[in-house]
């Protein structure tokens, strides 16, 4: 008998042939006289003629692959990296990951598919971890409040930049930069900085180099790239004296025994936890850290992690003060950066958890030890060592520099900097031996012999005795108690028992696209041939992660009807912003630098407008019809009004309210006649690939979310990769990285842009996630899922709109992969809001599908490709059975306050503490669903005052007694 393998395109998409054909008999349709299949029939009716493309065999992408075939590409890509002891640095370290973290939190989708903790009645046990990472940080960085993570150290520092400028009184443009900082962190400040006309001025801090007279801002990178440690308070008071504000980029291992920024008078602290268990991953991703003194709170990017109270007055958890700032101050959000790297922030905190302050502090001075130690192994052997004081980087002066470091490389397998042609830069980490510190020892003339003796535990190596840290930190009890592995896996179990994720039921969130993250999808990533290589390893090292991104690059193309691909940015803001500047540097090589407005749609997702700023844009916004789409007369009008002065449109296709615009082909003819470029924001690529090209639509230039449409997982808030693709003619301006290994793309295209990301291919660990669902997929598989996702959020529109009005649908009556339920009409005949119904959906056992975006008083679900009709089912049961419970209390049955809807969520403890005084009984509040007896996700916490934490920011972990 032989055997029959299941296609993987099969096991992604949820429903099958025999429910798709229930499915779209409820929507009316069947094959026809042509026998064009019914769901084809549904794609043309929903998709504009004018875009619309039919199956081709002409592709580069290849024939799906199974699964194991598909892991024996990826086992060859492996092979052709090769694992070197890394002594590199410039922020990237080798570092161990302890096993229970690596099963309990990365490799476990309870956290890696859960959504960002908007319903934060469902997400305390990431809040709680969230809470955790801010703690960890704020203490040891010796200032106030910290947020939930950045995306990677140099872009932490281009936000710390920008939090200067806002917060300084000072007019001067200057930012100054120290000399010694890491060269990726300088070449991203200048991208930055150019298109918003700050001055960077470069200073040898540590070598006394006086400031400017003026200046908003100065960065101290500390200990410096160089390896050096000193003390840069004098700095900081001139910087003050001068009106600017300090941010100091800082080790947060060194900083468990070195003096915080805090202490040294620091305003904003800055960097990654890269080295708190998180491997390297070739770049990424990582937990950028961001900390401000307090009055700086409010000036915070990002997420921001909070404590409040419920219904019943118990500490609870949620986001604080930015939630969404982009989708409500738009242009002048403080940041375009509306995501995380929550997966990764909560490895990092999960490690100080596991090791404790006193667990740090002691890998910290075995790094700090064997630094010295090696220190003194090169003077013994006559070399001429840089610095005296520094925590795990030694610089050495040697005439053969380059001669060392390749034969580091070749006779030892061991990474070394070269700094400059005459200098080496080795640094140490939690993973270096004695093997490789010798060997570094002997390539310097060290002895050929010697014996290791014990360290000691009491010494601090090479740092400074007066820059020793005196204070303590982490002295909350979760940096304590959780000591042995069971009581460590008992607390990662604990956390995410309290959220709900994929792995529970599903999260129908419309614009943001929770679907199945495969398990052969993920199963690479923690392969050491993946995750255990330097992002500035040299070329011969990582010709298979070259080749893989080689081809992940081509696809994408292909798939968006582009030419090049730059996979840098490391989220979908990133990726906004670099499709912005490679626009900007367009108009700019043709002299057309009067070209700064970019045309946005009053529906465009809030970072459009964010992201324009930031490129140095001035954003006029055109309007849209009753509709949802693009408003042709308005557009032409801001056209004529604007005339040579466009820069670019951006517009999201499909569009923002889930319908595919009729008219995008004219909206981007007319952008270009009057010689603007055009802008697709790729949010919504899931509901086109297969059936349309954003290039051939018009587009010059988008960017991708390889976490919505590629099968990214969310990881509860991050981490994301937001690709950005272009147009032959913008692709020079596309991002390139002073640290690449290689100058080329696929297609033969090299970037001249500068770089966004702290690493050449940012995110880099997390690519063979999206390899694999492409190649596993097929282009077959691809436009089938896209199918699937349009008809789950058509059945879900027509079963569900005689009960709530779904409120933009095309020209054929329908949507694209997601539907924007109206509830005004709800609230207004029964009183019961959207909030109502989004806290009542988790008695249910859902998460909320998105609230009030793009319209306020709505409800937006996307069912995506991957759920089955029974889960579909399930959520319209509940919808309808939730308008029968609004109707109740519109009839007085239940009274407007004391009601399942207004009470909900209902928690355990609320159902059986106590009398029974609600006018609706116990079954009601638990059970609406009698399914739901076997299978009830019981919310932690009831519902969540808002208001209150806001009012009263408590952005640390709370103490204990505070939960009692």
């Amino acid at each position: 008998m032989i055997a029959v393998v299941t296609a993987f395109a099969d096991r992604h998409i949820g429903t099958t042939a025999e429910t798709q054909r229930i499915m779209l008999e409820a929507l009316g349709l069947a094959p026809d006289a042509d026998d064009i299949s019914a769901i084809e029939t549904l794609m043309r009716q929903a998709v504009p003629g004018s875009i619309y493309t039919d199956p081709t065999s002409d592709t580069r992408i290849p024939h799906a692959a199974t699964e194991a075939e598909a892991l024996a590409e990826l086992r060859g890509f492996a092979s052709r990296n090769t694992v070197n002891t890394p002594m590199i640095g410039l922020g990237y370290y080798g570092t161990i990951t302890p096993s229970v973290i690596q099963r309990n939190v990365l490799e476990n989708p309870s956290w890696y598919t859960a959504y960002t903790p908007y319903q934060p009645e469902i997400s305390q046990g990431r809040l709680e971890a969230l809470i955790n990472f801010q703690t960890m940080v704020a203490d040891l960085t010796g200032l106030t409040t910290a947020n939930a993570s950045m995306l990677d150290e140099s872009t932490a520092v281009a936000e710390g930049m920008l939090l200067a400028r806002r917060a300084s009184k000072s007019k001067s443009p200057v930012f100054v930069v120290d000399a010694d900082a890491f060269a990726q962190t300088k070449a991203l400040l200048a991208t930055r900085a150019e298109a918003l006309g700050i001055e960077l001025v470069e200073r040898n801090l540590s070598g006394g180099e006086q400031l400017p007279d003026e200046l908003f801002g100065v960065f101290v990178q500390y200990p410096a790239a160089s390896g050096l440690v000193w003390d840069p308070s004098a700095v900081i008071d001139a910087a003050h004296v001068a009106g600017g504000l300090a941010v100091v980029a800082a080790d947060l291992l060194a900083l468990t025994l070195i003096a915080s920024p805090g202490s040294l008078g620091a305003d904003v602290a800055v960097g990654t936890t890269q080295r708190f268990g998180v491997p390297m991953a070739f770049g990424g991703p990582h937990a950028g850290y961001m900390a401000v003194r307090q009055g700086l709170e409010r000036q915070l990017p990002g997420r921001l992690v909070g404590v409040s109270v419920d219904a019943d007055g118990k500490p609870a958890y949620r986001l604080s003060l930015q939630t969404r700032e982009q989708h409500i101050r738009r242009e002048k959000a403080t940041s375009n950066i509306c995501t995380a790297q929550v997966l990764l922030a909560v490895m990092a905190s999960m490690y100080a958890v596991y090791h404790g302050p006193d667990g740090l502090a002691g890998i910290a001075r075995n790094v700090a030890l064997r630094a010295s130690m090696l220190r003194d192994w090169l003077v013994e052997a006559g070399a001429d060592v840089v610095h005296e004081a520094f925590f795990d980087t030694v610089e050495v002066h040697a005439a053969d520099a380059a001669g060392i470091v390749a034969r580091a490389h070749d006779e030892f397998g061991i990474l070394l900097r070269l700094t400059d042609d005459g200098t080496v830069g080795i640094s140490v980490d939690e993973t270096t031996d004695f093997t490789a510190l010798h060997r570094v020892a002997l390539l310097f003339g060290g002895k050929e012999e010697r014996s290791f003796g014990f360290l000691g535990g009491g010494s601090h190596g090479a740092l400074p005795a007066s820059l020793i840290r005196k204070d303590e930190y982490l002295t909350h009890p979760v940096f304590h108690v959780h000591r042995s592995e069971t009581a460590m896996m008992r607390y990662l179990k604990g956390l995410a028992d309290r959220d709900y994720a994929l792995d529970r039921g599903m999260i129908p969130l419309g614009s943001c696209t929770m679907k199945l993250n495969a398990a052969t999808e993920m199963a690479s990533i923690t392969w050491p041939e993946f995750a255990q290589i330097h992002p500035f390893a040299p070329e011969s090292d990582v010709a298979g992660y070259l080749e893989m991104i080689d081809q992940l690059e081509g696809w994408l193309a292909e798939v968006t009807g582009y030419d090049a691909v730059s996979l840098q940015p490391n989220a979908g803001s990133q990726g906004e912003l670099a499709g912005l500047l490679a626009i900007r540097g367009y108009h700019l090589a043709n002299g057309d630098e009067h070209r700064t407005v970019c045309l946005i749609p009053s529906s465009a997702h809030g970072t459009n407008a964010a992201s324009a700023v930031l490129a140095g844009m001035k954003v006029v916004v055109v309007a849209c019809d009753e509709l949802g789409n693009v408003d042709l007369d308005d557009l032409r009008a801001k056209i004529a009004a604007h005339a040579d002065e466009i820069a670019a449109l951006m517009i999201t296709y499909p569009s923002t309210h889930g319908v595919y615009e009729q008219d995008v082909v004219e909206i981007t003819s007319a952008v270009h006649e009057a010689g603007g470029q055009v802008y697709v924001d790729g949010a919504n690529l899931n509901a086109l690939l297969g059936f349309a090209r954003f290039g051939d639509l018009g587009g010059d230039v988008s960017h991708l979310n390889l976490h919505k449409t590629f099968a990214i997982p969310h990881g509860g808030g991050g981490p994301g990769v937001g690709p950005v693709a272009a147009k032959a003619h913008l692709a020079e301006h596309l991002p390139s990285h002073p640290l690449a290994q290689r100058a080329t793309h696929a297609g033969g295209f090299e970037f001249a842009g500068g770089p966004v990301s702290a690493a050449p291919y940012g995110s880099a660990g997390i690519l063979p996630i999206s390899w694999s669902y492409v190649r596993m997929m097929g282009a077959e598989g691809l436009r089938d899922a896209t199918a699937a996702a349009v008809l789950s959020a058509n059945y879900i529109a027509a079963r569900l709109g005689e009960h709530y009005p779904v409120l933009y649908a095309g020209e054929n009556g329908r949507v694209a992969h997601e539907c924007i339920l109206d509830l005004r009409p709800l609230k207004e005949a029964t009183g019961i809001t959207v909030d109502d119904v989004a806290k009542r959906l988790i008695d249910y056992g859902f998460h909320a599908p998105t609230m009030s975006f793009p319209v306020p008083g709505t409800l937006m679900v996307e069912p995506t490709e991957s759920e089955d009709l029974g889960e579909i089912d399930r959520f319209v049961e509940a919808m309808v059975m939730i308008k029968a419970e609004a109707d109740r209390v519109a009839s007085g049955e239940w009274p407007d306050d004391d009601n399942p809807l207004v009470n909900a969520p209902h928690t355990a403890v609320s159902l059986i503490s106590g009398e029974w005084g609600h006018a609706y009984t116990r079954e009601d509040a638990a059970y609406p669903v009698k399914s739901l007896v076997a299978t009830k996700y019981w919310p932690p916490v009831r519902r969540i005052d808002q208001a209150y934490g806001d009012r009263n920011l408590v952005c640390a972990c709370p103490p204990i007694e505070a939960f009692a």
